[in-house]
């Protein structure tokens, strides 16, 4: 290593992140991020310390590998990819091999990078590919945040000096404006496909605005008639491993506050309990064909078979069509939901807890746009700061400004 170890900090988050500055043994300029966890406020001092700790020992290391043991990126992102399958949750690792596949592998396999050579031009090269395909922002957001996560554990791991990715920026993202239906659509909705098996999916995702996932997991045991409620406590997901449609039932949901128990009202304990009566129907007429192993769920079929995710996607879609209905995606009952919400003057707070979002900024940002009645409340504030008084509110202005005039120490007088 080649001259001397240099360093600087900067702000990240509210914390410290040390910047240190090499040369490697081919004299190219390095640099190494590492993160100090060191608040900035009132922690500048122990941040310096900690700096110049980290320029002792960087100074101290054993010279970086040579480039021809770094290997290939798209072999890297490929290992990279396996370890961080343990730590992540599965329809998030199937995201990320789809990702991989689909663009990032034939990308950087084309180039013959090693992990040591990708710099930020060619980040900014992938995010062009990806805009000139015809994708959005919001793609190239989940390349990019994929790209980092990657090359920061090769950060993390002595493998590379500094993140390449973090000195690329990333496009604004574009906000989402979902589709919904209104209440008269949504109810033509229920009327057309009142008859397919799937209806009680499709009714109970649209009146709690449940998540697919959600939607497919509620089970009898969650279901209380006596108090009236039903719990969202459990999903269904469904991946491909090795070309093989798997299906996944648990009780883990997308966050915390994912989990929420909501009040039945006549329309839905009336669906339930016909649901309840259409599977003993089913378990009577075909007896050891029937499936018990999901005797438990609500959203089961004919035979007993719990909905898998993606045909509910698919057949949903097929209904539509049939019925000549406008072309939503089944995630959009759920905004539906959202906007009928919204429409009987619902607090925001209160979708956010009856939707099972993480946070309110999450609520907002989706359905803000909608709000309609907190833009005429707003209106009415305006139009009433600016509206010229009433004749009997002027009358008394005027004589509270007469009255001032009369007092000792005024001579002069005010006419209007």
């Amino acid at each position: 290593m080649k001259g001397e170890v240099t360093g600087s900090l900067f702000e990240r988050r509210g914390k410290f992140t040390a910047i240190l500055s090499y040369y490697d043994e081919d004299g190219k300029r390095r640099q190494k991020s590492v993160a100090l966890g060191i608040p900035v406020k009132g922690g500048k001092r122990k941040a310096m310390a900690r700096l110049e700790e980290l320029k002792r020992e960087f100074t101290l290391r054993e010279p970086a590998k040579p480039k021809e043991e770094s290997p290939l990126f798209a072999d890297y992102l490929k290992d990279w990819l396996k370890i961080a399958s343990t730590t992540i949750e599965r329809t998030t690792r199937q995201s990320y091999e789809q990702l991989f596949k689909a663009r990032l592998d034939p990308f950087f396999r084309s180039r013959k990078l090693k992990l040591c050579d990708v710099e930020p031009k060619h980040i900014r090269e992938l995010h062009q590919s990806i805009l000139d395909d015809g994708c959005n922002a919001n793609t190239v957001i989940h390349y990019h945040a994929l790209v980092r996560k990657a090359l920061q554990y090769a950060v993390e791991n002595d493998m590379i000096p500094s993140n390449p990715a973090d000195r690329v920026a990333r496009p604004r993202k574009g906000k989402y404006l979902a589709s919904y239906y209104t209440k008269d659509e949504l109810a033509a909705l229920f009327e057309a496909t009142k008859d397919d098996s799937m209806a009680v999916v499709i009714q109970l995702a649209a009146y709690y605005g449940l998540r697919r996932s959600e939607v497919l997991g509620i089970r009898w045991s969650a279901v209380d008639f006596q108090r009236g409620t039903v719990s969202i406590n459990h999903k269904v997901t469904e991946l491909t491993e090795n070309g093989e449609h798997r299906l996944y039932t648990e009780d883990k949901l997308k966050t915390k506050s994912s989990f929420r128990t909501l009040p039945l009202f006549p329309a839905t304990r009336k669906l339930l309990e016909e649901q309840r009566e259409k599977q003993a129907r089913y378990r009577a007429m075909f007896g050891k064909s029937y499936c018990r192993e999901y005797i438990d769920y609500v959203c089961t079929d004919e035979l007993g078979q719990l909905f898998q995710p993606n045909y509910v996607t698919n057949h949903f879609r097929v209904l539509l069509e049939q019925h000549g209905l406008r072309h939503i995606r089944f995630h959009d009952l759920r905004h539906s939901c959202a906007t009928l919400l919204l429409s009987q003057n619902v607090p925001m707070k209160q979708i956010q807890d009856w939707l099972g979002h993480s946070t309110f900024s999450t609520t907002a940002d989706i359905y803000s746009h909608l709000d309609f009645s907190s833009k005429q409340e707003s209106a009415a504030a305006i139009a009433a700061a600016f509206a010229p008084p009433e004749p009997e509110q002027a009358e008394e202005q005027l004589g509270e400004v007469e009255e001032q005039n009369e007092a000792p120490g005024f001579s002069m007088t005010m006419g209007v």
